[in-house]
């Protein structure tokens, strides 16, 4: 039976964080299997203990839709602490919040994918803390998308934004611990770092395996499933292609008022693209992108998980549409996540030169086996962190 860190740290009660000032960064998904909150959870068995909590991009309570919608502090209705916003103003935590408690826990439920902004606030929750000596415990929890397969081109150092800070392929296949020791020790942070692992969890495990119940950690991220295929459907939020926002199946259903479908499944035919399905749809979203207005395009089914790579099918569907609708298909626009002059596909990517031999039609399989070494070099970083053989 899998148990989560957060429940490991109440079953031990570590002696060191008796009479400890605590703060807690989480956000509506960070629940035990009761589906309490964890903040309820610690009140319970460290009361009085805990003193302020911290919030990740989308609100306390994940109810910012899209990116760049900040969160301002606030006070929780719930149990009158100070709720800091890591979203609002700036996204790093400032020194005087810091001032407030002695360790911070940190349980925020991931999806295993390098855009994904709750990994860089927790570093630089870890910044603060190296800078100013505080403790952090991460309370591990499961990789949804399992812990084995990696996947992508390493995010090269001048494409470094808030949906990428460290040289990491698209899928990791770490936990948000083994993230958190990864980082503090290659990056030389230096914090005073601890990570409370799971038990009964094994790296072949998709969240479905776990038997735990899943809290959505983001608006649009409503199931394990959507978790399944972001780790390559998120590269449509750096173009006018809808990703399904404003649908009941965000990063499953996508697509444009100008797609083929018969033709784009033609040209993908060239590409092996293991573990899935596409089945052409129409559909109109509500909001966002061709808002009310039809869309030709797919759902992504992922028949065989251990198989499906999500990176490469939806860069070969990518490559697919730009050489059938040159005219028609267009890059989104800066901003995005904060950064005004550079093009947000090239950060999504991690790289420009990944955007511009798709563009050039160059085979996705060469691509792909451009950056075969380097991730293989990763693999080998990534074993002095892993936490779960």
């Amino acid at each position: 039976m899998l148990h989560i860190g957060l429940e490991c740290l109440l079953r031990t009660n570590p002696a060191w964080l008796k009479n400890k000032r605590l703060a807690l960064l989480s956000n509506q998904a960070s629940t035990g299997r009761d589906l309490r909150h964890t903040r309820f959870h610690i009140e319970e068995h460290f009361p009085g203990q805990l003193t302020c909590l911290f919030s990740p991009q989308h609100g306390f309570f994940a109810e910012k839709q899209d990116n760049m919608i900040e969160s301002a502090h606030h006070t929780d209705p719930e149990t009158g602490l100070m709720v800091y916003s890591l979203y609002g103003d700036s996204r790093r935590p400032e020194r005087h919040m810091y001032d407030h408690f002695d360790v911070l826990l940190i349980d925020i439920v991931d999806v295993g994918t390098r855009v994904y902004t709750f990994l860089y606030t927790m570093a630089y929750c870890l910044e603060m803390a190296a800078e100013t000596g505080k403790k952090v415990v991460v309370l591990d929890r499961p990789n949804p998308v399992g812990g084995e397969m990696v996947e992508g081109n390493i995010l090269e150092p001048e494409w470094t934004s808030f949906v990428g800070l460290y040289p990491l392929p698209m899928r990791h296949g770490l936990t948000f611990g083994e993230l958190a020791l990864f980082i503090n020790s290659e990056f030389c942070i230096g914090a005073d770092l601890e990570v409370i692992a799971m038990e009964g969890w094994s790296r072949s495990m998709l969240f479905r395996d776990t038997g735990f119940p899943w809290v959505f950690p983001s608006p649009n991220m409503p199931t394990p499933e959507t978790a399944l295929v972001y780790p390559g459907q998120v590269i449509w939020e750096g173009t006018t292609v809808s990703e399904g926002r404003g649908t009941t199946m965000p990063f499953e259903l996508f697509g444009a008022p100008y797609w083929n479908c018969k033709e784009i499944l033609n040209i993908l035919d060239a590409t092996p693209l293991p573990g899935c399905y596409l089945r052409p749809i129409s559909f109109e979203p509500t909001s966002g992108k061709y808002g009310e207005i039809t869309c030709r395009g797919f759902q992504l089914h992922v028949t065989e998980p251990g198989k499906f790579m999500p990176y490469r099918t939806s860069l070969a569907i990518l490559q697919a549409v730009i050489h059938l609708s040159p005219d028609e298909f267009e890059y989104k626009k800066t901003p995005y996540e904060y950064e005004f002059e550079r093009l947000p596909m090239d950060l999504i990517l991690g790289s420009q030169r990944v955007r511009t031999e798709i563009e050039a039609m160059k085979p996705i399989m060469e691509i792909e086996g451009s950056w075969q070494q380097e991730l293989q070099e990763f693999r080998e970083i990534r074993k002095r962190y892993l936490l779960y053989q």
